[in-house]
């Protein structure tokens, strides 16, 4: 495979086309740069009957050149309230971790990276987190401490970036 990216680039050239002809209900994706093939700009609409219904949430991806051998990274660059999103936007499900086994983890090589993935297969799996959060594996401890012990406290928090999300 050529290192220098146009294998992957044509992978994310076809992989754009395909979402653009057949969008997933949940969220658009498109580039932030004609130019640039390995950014994209994501829009993640909140999911029905979740506190975050009625969002819409920009998101940036952005790709390796070893893609797909390596996962993309993906940070929202909404303020993005969630058990399993850092509060710089970074977002943590095993599917985007570096492929192979981690002992610290406690993830199996099969729930990590695997170069199968696609955007639409990574994007479904965030709006899956966004739905059903993980507070045991956070990457916002504050807010994973809130979700399980103040549920009308997380809610609020939650409602107030999705009203900012809303203004954007």
């Amino acid at each position: 495979m050529a290192s220098d990216g146009s294998q992957a680039a044509l992978l994310l050239a076809k992989q754009l086309r395909d979402l653009n002809k057949n969008p997933v209900e949940g969220f658009s994706a498109g580039l932030v740069d004609d130019s640039n093939i390995f950014e994209w700009e994501i829009m993640i609409i909140g999911p029905t009957d979740t506190p975050y219904e009625g969002g819409f949430f920009k998101a940036r991806m952005t790709f390796p050149k070893e893609y797909p051998n390596l996962p993309p990274k993906l940070t929202f660059t909404s303020k993005f309230y969630h058990p399993n999103v850092y509060e710089d936007g970074r977002v943590c499900i095993s599917i985007l971790h570096s492929p192979g086994e981690d002992q610290m983890s406690g993830e199996s090589s099969g729930e990590r990276w695997l170069p199968i993935h696609t955007v639409e297969s990574i994007l479904i799996s965030v709006i899956s987190m966004i739905s059903s959060p993980n507070p045991d594996s956070p990457a916002n401890v504050d807010a994973a401490k809130i979700f399980r012990e103040d549920p009308a406290t997380f809610r609020k928090e939650v409602a107030r970036c999705v009203r900012r999300s809303q203004e954007e």
